[in-house]
């Protein structure tokens, strides 16, 4: 019996979702547009690392950058269309999440 193949658009997508932090910077933009520092603070992610991930996030048209010309320059961050449709899906794992896992203060 043959293996099924992985549908290289789903495994392009847990590709992303995998990465370490990727879906704690979502799911914190779902609150909506934030600054880097506003990111950095609330997840508790080094700044090269957040830095990486918002670049990945926006190459994949996830994430939008937006430079604000004034001094000093703000730059924010926010989701895109693209982006705003992985909300469900945020949303069902943050569900399964509280239905099956024990809070605990040690996440790594």
């Amino acid at each position: 019996m043959s293996q099924p193949t992985i549908c290289p658009k789903f495994e392009k997508a847990i590709s992303i979702l995998s990465q370490k932090w990727t879906a704690l910077v979502i799911y914190q933009l779902l609150l909506g547009t934030q600054r880097f520092s506003e990111i950095q603070s609330t997840i508790g992610i080094s700044g090269k690392v957040l830095a990486d991930r918002l670049k990945d996030l926006e190459n994949q048209e996830i994430v939008k950058r937006e430079v604000i010309p004034e001094t000093p320059v703000i730059i924010e961050y926010s989701l895109t269309e693209k982006g705003k449709t992985m909300e469900p899906i945020i949303r069902d794992i943050e569900k399964w999440s509280q239905l099956w896992f024990e809070e605990d203060t040690d996440v790594q």
